[in-house]
């Protein structure tokens, strides 16, 4: 995993400021920010949305295997459970503007963080059949709204919007490329059920570094007192 990803680190440190961008006649308006590697602010929404990225993605290549050697399941029954993951995230994306709407993206992300620490929790220290159908659906709508949240928070909490977009989203497909390889070693030498505690300890993680994505700036466009109107558009990451 790190030979992977070390090569894309050095690539994007190479790439000459403004590759990308279209002059224009108000370009002297946009603020030039800090590097992103020292953008506070920027990297934990970046711990955000790896954290919530893995959990999305872990769930969407391990989460029958889990299911059958980690609580017993028959393959077919293994399957059904996924599709409640998959309703999970269903329902969140469909509902989340409705919550955006209602409270603040840092509640929203905070709150969809800890339910999706509940449900793989319960996954893995409960020997339950029943716990384990309900827990997946937990799963699956904790992990709905990290990732078109936090690229919403990347453009929206600082100057030049484009990059810190570009860096959040690379975080976060890093994350889905990388998570379940490196759970699929742990899984093979400590069991899945305990691998997953990997997931779980970086989803508690986002819950408590949720502020990031709070946007102090009044003159930016999608503040916190306005709606978030950005998750529409991004649902269609990943998933």
């Amino acid at each position: 995993a790190a030979v992977a990803i070390a090569p894309i680190f050095i690539a994007i440190r190479a790439i000459p400021d403004g590759t990308g961008k279209n002059a224009s006649e108000d370009s002297h308006l946009q603020e030039k920010g800090l590097p992103f590697y020292r953008d506070i602010q920027l990297l934990l929404i970046g711990v955000v949305v790896l954290a919530m990225a893995f959990a999305e993605g872990s769930a969407n290549d391990w989460l029958p295997l889990l299911m059958v050697d980690g609580h017993g399941f028959s393959p077919t029954s293994g399957s059904l459970i996924y599709a409640g993951f998959t309703l999970g995230m269903t329902v969140g994306r469909f509902t989340g503007g409705w919550f955006i709407d209602r409270y603040s993206r840092v509640t929203v992300v905070r709150a969809s963080a800890l339910m999706g620490a509940l449900g793989i929790g319960l996954i893995i220290f409960v020997d339950s059949d029943w716990v384990a159908g309900v827990s997946v659906i937990l799963w699956g709508l904790g992990a709905s709204l990290g990732f078109p949240l936090t690229i919403s928070a990347a453009s929206d909490t600082g100057p030049d919007a484009p990059t810190r977009v570009s860096v959040v989203a690379t975080t976060g497909y890093l994350a889905f490329l990388v998570g379940p390889p490196l759970l699929g070693y742990l899984g093979e030498h400590y069991g899945l059920r305990s691998a997953m505690m990997v997931v779980l300890a970086l989803v508690i993680l986002a819950a408590l570094v949720a502020k990031a994505v709070l946007n102090d700036n009044p003159s930016a466009i999608g503040g916190e007192g306005r709606r978030q109107t950005c998750i529409d558009s991004a649902t269609g990451d990943g998933a």
